[in-house]
């Protein structure tokens, strides 16, 4: 008799069904298990407001989680930029597999590179930190640029490119990849220019934390470099307070010298939308042997960043 399959809960977007089916088949493969897709409408998902306004947090996650907790689903996989930086009680992340490509691209018309732009461009994109550092770059380069914010899955935003209707849009490298579009970017946009969202194209399981088997089964899955950058990044985060609809950026990444890793640099940003203050600052130390040594990294460099007046930057949010 072959064991019952394993349920896996998921948001209905194309990205989210690609990432879920992809974690599915490396699931299965470590379990000998057959799995499959339980899709879960989330409020993230049917409300029209901008994300900055509907608060940001947790919107994508809360739905999965009570199915999670009502024992509908087995386990589920969350974009990790859009979960809630407070630990759930009563889940765990079991697995952070290894990271996608963090940064951002531009899909702009005309193959157009960011800095190829024409005067006045039109930019979309959901989120306040991409809008902040746009502009600062911006502000910096004597370029003129519009943000324009933007909701919708990747179809509804190249589809404003492809319209017209704006210059360019600002994805996450991660998603285009996912859903094998990453052909269509124009433009890499090099960490130094925009920093990604705190934990940006890595992918957090989660399952009941006393389903001691299923945690051990996907804990296989964990990629430990992943989870030390991103619990840096994240801690960052959540030391300064924000949502993720806050502007803030963070990037943790492994310094090597030759094959040998020796530290890791974590990288902070965060700025009014309109580009005209950010405070950007970086801290290098040890690779975190624990998770309590990945918290304290992020701890640090916020408050660094606190002392230099990020504090008053993190009130905004997008209108």
């Amino acid at each position: 008799m072959t064991e019952k399959a394993l349920r896996l809960g998921t948001r209905r977007s194309k990205l989210a069904m690609a990432q879920s089916g992809q974690v599915a088949d490396a699931v299965s493969q470590v379990t000998g298990r057959p799995v499959e897709l339980v899709e879960i409408t989330t409020y993230g998902d049917t409300s029209r407001e901008h994300l900055a306004q509907i608060g940001g947090t947790g919107v994508f996650v809360a739905a999965l989680r009570d199915a999670l907790l009502r024992g509908e689903v087995d386990f589920a996989v969350h974009s990790l930029k859009d979960l809630p930086t407070a630990q759930h009680e009563g889940l765990v992340v079991a697995a952070i597999p290894e990271r996608e490509d963090p940064r951002d691209v531009v899909v702009a018309r005309d193959a157009r590179k960011l800095t190829d732009l024409p005067r006045g461009a039109r930019i979309g994109t959901g989120a306040p930190r991409r809008m902040a550092q746009l502009n600062a770059y911006a502000r910096t380069h004597g370029m003129e640029i519009e943000t324009v914010p933007i909701r919708g899955n990747v179809d509804t935003r190249i589809g404003y490119v492809r319209s017209g209707e704006l210059d360019a849009v600002v994805l996450a490298a991660a998603g285009l990849n996912r859903v094998g579009r990453i052909d269509e970017v124009t433009d890499f946009l090099s960490v130094d220019t925009v920093l990604p969202a705190p934990g940006q194209g890595a992918l957090a399981i989660e399952c009941a934390a006393d389903d001691a088997a299923l945690v051990a089964a996907l804990a296989e899955l964990d990629d430990p470099f992943t989870r030390a950058a991103v619990t840096a990044e994240r801690s960052l985060l959540a030391a300064l307070e924000a949502g993720c609809s806050a502007p803030v950026g963070a990037l943790a990444d492994l310094l090597a010298d030759g094959q040998i890793v020796k530290e890791m640099r974590l990288r902070g940003v965060v700025g009014t939308t309109d580009g005209s203050t950010l405070v950007q600052l970086s801290t290098t130390g040890p690779v975190p042997e624990t998770h309590e040594a990945a918290l304290a990294l992020g701890r640090e460099l916020a408050t660094e960043m606190l002392a230099q007046g990020a504090a008053g930057l993190m009130g905004e949010r997008a209108q």
